[in-house]
């Protein structure tokens, strides 16, 4: 489906014209301030949103090593500071919490539950003299950090709820799925659709349904395309009936009958995409000028071919909900595009830098399979392999002749090797392995695919210790390619 048909799909008339008016809004009061872009940043759970844009801040204000990240190089960033964020309705990023929690107690802090959002100013000199005499040289970049499983939602309002649970089914009974969801697949098949509702049925579905889906979202898994989002992470709207609803199985065309099961199944669907789904992407993804994507491909290599594919198909549905292009000076006052996309892959630094090029042409193949499906006219998309804090660094070790590339970490507490289980406060270096150089052989899934190599070992660090200059001044937080994205987000703005 093209990317123009789908997002035709999400849309009512109505949903346009609220979207025209939030917009027009919105640019109105920009004009009586700074120049401002919205950037989007998210990804499936784990895959290191909190910490990227956590890093992304501490670096600029801390004048970070960013020797790609051009304003930055040429020193013409002259400070870059926190501002009072001007949406009140949304929760504030907590920055500082994330920062002490990386820095003094060098622990990962939480995940991504919710929409979050943090203003960022940046001032600077803008490098041409023409843009000097009519720019401010100041740049407030508002981020918006939100979880990539309320996105993989977005699909939901172009399916009807006979749609969805067919869906549901054919994804649940993949080989990768199977046994996990095989206790909710045998409590469905009991259940008459057009018997009378019952509550109590409708929440021991609901409640077997999303026990599935956190199922396959645990390491052993990780599985990425597990809508509705909702149901892994509810928020406020925990035990609602919006989220008290599961798929059924074998439904006919036949209209529901009034007063049934399936009747109060589809309407509480329908009631998450009217009052959960929709509002979402009309106040939130409609409004957002640049996107980040996150992914955590280490976890899903971890559980091998059917993850990996499973993790294609998560990027294709979410690449393909964005609006992507150029507008003019005319459209852009009633609507917002998407003119770059980044694909990062997360956590770089689990691999030795001589991976670092194969980790990215996985990410390649995974968006521009994506990319294909979608219309991205006038949309710059690109990928990137990248760790926004670098938990390690790399070595040399000797293994009778050979001489084998480390990186060297403190690896969390609980993680594991064989039989080596680590204490989580003694650094280890750890020979990772190397990924393939045909790339294809990670997304195979038929008998003849070769099996996963044993030697390819992925664990978890724990966050760095800071280094001090000769003063005792504590240096920002390391990264691999932090710089890289940054001047493909925002380089343009400063220019």
């Amino acid at each position: 489906m093209a990317g123009t048909e789908r997002l035709a799909s999400l849309t009512t008339y109505t949903d346009e014209a609220r979207i025209a008016l939030d917009t027009l809004a919105g640019r109105a009061t920009g004009l009586l301030s700074s120049p401002s872009l919205r950037l989007g940043v998210t990804g499936l759970s784990r895959a290191g949103k909190t910490v990227f844009i956590s890093s992304l801040v501490h670096n600029l204000i801390h004048g970070g090593r960013l020797p790609l990240f051009e304003a930055q190089k040429s020193g013409r960033i002259s400070r870059a500071f926190l501002e009072e964020q001007p949406d009140d309705a949304v929760p504030r990023f907590q920055y500082e919490d994330h920062i002490d929690a990386l820095v003094t107690s060098r622990v990962w802090p939480d995940s991504t539950r919710a929409i979050s959002e943090l203003r960022l100013t940046i001032e600077y000199e803008s490098a041409s003299g023409w843009n000097r005499m009519f720019s401010s040289g100041k740049l407030s970049v508002d981020i918006v950090d939100y979880p990539g499983e309320w996105l993989l939602d977005l699909p939901l309002l172009g399916k009807t709820y006979r749609e969805f649970s067919a869906e549901a089914f054919e994804m649940a009974e993949l080989p990768v799925r199977a046994d996990l969801s095989a206790a909710w697949r045998k409590l469905s098949a009991t259940i008459d659709p057009t018997a009378a509702a019952d509550e109590m049925v409708a929440r021991s579905l609901a409640e077997s349904f999303s026990a599935y889906l956190k199922a396959c979202k645990d390491d052993g898994r990780a599985l990425s395309t597990l809508p509705p989002g909702r149901f892994l992470m509810p928020g406020d709207l925990d035990g609602s009936p919006a989220l008290t609803f599961a798929p059924l199985p074998g439904l006919s065309d036949d209209r529901a009958r009034a007063g049934s099961l399936l009747a109060m199944m589809e309407r509480r669907y329908e009631a998450y995409k009217t009052h959960v789904v929709k509002p979402f992407f009309r106040e939130h993804i409609t409004r957002l000028d640049r996107q980040i994507v996150l992914i955590d491909a280490m976890q899903a290599l971890n559980a091998g071919p059917g993850a990996m594919a499973d993790l294609e198909r998560a990027v294709m549905e979410i690449l393909a909900c964005f609006r992507p292009g150029r507008g003019s000076f005319l459209t852009d006052l009633f609507s917002r595009r998407i003119d770059r996309i980044l694909v990062a892959a997360t956590k770089a630094d689990h691999l030795h830098h001589e991976s670092h090029d194969r980790l990215q042409a996985i990410v390649r193949r995974l968006a521009d399979r994506a990319i294909k499906r979608a219309n991205f006219s006038g949309a710059e998309v690109d990928v990137l392999a990248m760790a926004a804090v670098r938990a390690t660094r790399e070595g040399t070790v000797k293994q009778g002749r050979e001489t084998l590339p480390v990186i060297i970490g403190t690896p969390l507490k609980g993680e594991t090797i064989g039989d080596e289980k680590f204490d989580g406060e003694t650094e280890t270096a750890i020979f990772p392995g190397d990924l393939p150089a045909k790339i294809d052989t990670v997304f195979m899934q038929d008998e003849d695919a070769p099996a996963a190599d044993p030697a390819l070992r992925f664990v978890r660090f724990r966050p760095p210790k800071l280094e001090k200059t000769a003063e005792g001044i504590t240096l920002s937080l390391p990264h691999i390619r932090l710089d890289r994205a940054l001047q493909f987000l925002i380089g343009d703005q400063l220019a």
